[in-house]
């Protein structure tokens, strides 16, 4: 009998940059031509069916201009589209055009196309560096910074995916102005989180700058979009795998991500993280980590934004209160939340613990609530 030891240490070095504008195409093509991604020719476009006309096609047609071999691959929009499904779709499609190792993926889009686009990276090959050209507030809020990318199973959202960096990101705010008001009022959802979790200034600031926000103001929505950068780095980087800290990321989402499956996705994500932030908020102030006033404070802010703040009626109660356990802070069968602390904290409830055990009956007394 013998052993033998392989030893793997690592170094890695996943730093980034994020860089916020108006109109980013032809800055992404000279960070191409620059060096971005080394030495690499050949990349795969990869977007949706909304944004491929908008944004997408044009950044094929700068690459192929500039001398780089690209196709672009596109598949439906929608959530219901962040499937295995359509990451075989596109694995098969690269494949069959002659992609391998020596590529790179592009995603145009939004949170869809960045975390199957981001994934697909991640198995590809095993492996092939990536590009986010973030079209939309909620990309920019919660996909620019972190690495995490998944798929959703008909069990749940965001359970299939890996921890994977890219190369750089973009923030195009000029592509929000195409976006419909729903979808705006929506990615405010993930950046009014961050303000109730981390940044006092950053609520008061949403609440006396929302209307320019919704009507794409370039100073404003600058502003929230460096913010949210900010707010999720100093989280990251302190718990980049989610053993601890990275959990309060998931305020509002126990409900948030439940309600988003339960309701076939007829709400958008942050509309359904919207209702997840009022439910926890209600939780906060019953167990005595919010007064009345801040509970009130962060609904008014939500239905500002135009988000919802209620279940709506077609939402079984009971299918809701059952889909809490799917939530990834589930632990031996235990709900746990992430607890709002007045406007701008969260509870830590001992060192390096952010997560509470709840009760399925307060879970589902807050919910009826509601």
């Amino acid at each position: 009998m013998s052993t033998f030891n392989v030893e793997l240490k690592k170094i890695v070095d996943d730093s980034y940059e994020i860089e916020t504008g108006f109109g980013l195409t032809d800055k992404l093509i000279s960070d191409i031509k620059n060096g971005l991604v080394g030495n690499i020719t050949k990349f795969a476009v990869v977007t949706d069916s909304i944004v491929k006309d908008l944004y997408a096609a044009d950044i094929l047609d700068k690459l192929k201009e500039a001398g780089y071999h690209a196709d672009l691959f596109v598949f439906e929009a929608g959530e219901t589209s962040k499937t295995r499904a359509t990451k075989e779709l596109i694995e098969d499609a690269m494949l069959e055009k002659g992609y391998r190792r020596d590529c790179c993926i592009i995603a145009v889009g939004g949170g869809v196309v960045t975390d199957l686009a981001g994934f697909t990276a991640g198995t590809f090959g095993r492996g092939v560096p990536f590009i986010n050209y973030a079209t939309t507030v909620l990309a920019a809020a919660d996909a620019a910074v972190g690495g995490k990318t998944a798929v959703d199973t008909p069990l749940a959202t965001n359970l299939i995916g890996l921890f994977n960096q890219p190369e750089k990101v973009y923030l195009d705010i000029a592509a929000w102005k195409t976006l419909p008001a729903r979808q705006v009022s929506s990615g405010l959802a993930e950046t009014i989180k961050h303000a109730c979790m981390a940044s006092k200034d950053l609520f008061d600031y949403l609440d006396e700058h929302m209307d320019e926000i919704l009507n794409i103001d370039k100073a404003a929505c600058e502003h929230i979009s460096n913010e949210n950068c900010r707010i999720k780095y100093e989280v990251v980087m302190k718990d980049e795998r989610e053993s601890g800290l990275r959990e309060i990321l998931n305020l509002g989402h126990t409900v948030g991500r439940a309600i988003e499956t339960v309701s076939d996705y007829r709400l958008l994500h942050g509309e359904a993280v919207s209702i997840g932030l009022a439910a926890q908020a209600r939780l906060s102030h019953k167990l005595g980590y919010m007064t009345e006033t801040q509970r009130d404070d962060v609904i008014r802010l939500l239905k500002k934004a135009g988000l919802p703040a209620d279940i709506p009626d077609y939402i079984d109660r009971e299918e809701l209160v059952k889909k809490l356990y799917t939530d990834k802070k589930v632990r031996n069968g235990q709900l746990r939340f992430v607890i709002q602390k007045g406007i701008g904290g969260v509870v830590e409830f001992e060192s390096g613990v952010f997560a509470l055990k709840i009760d399925e009956s307060t879970a589902r007394e807050i919910i009826y609530e509601m």
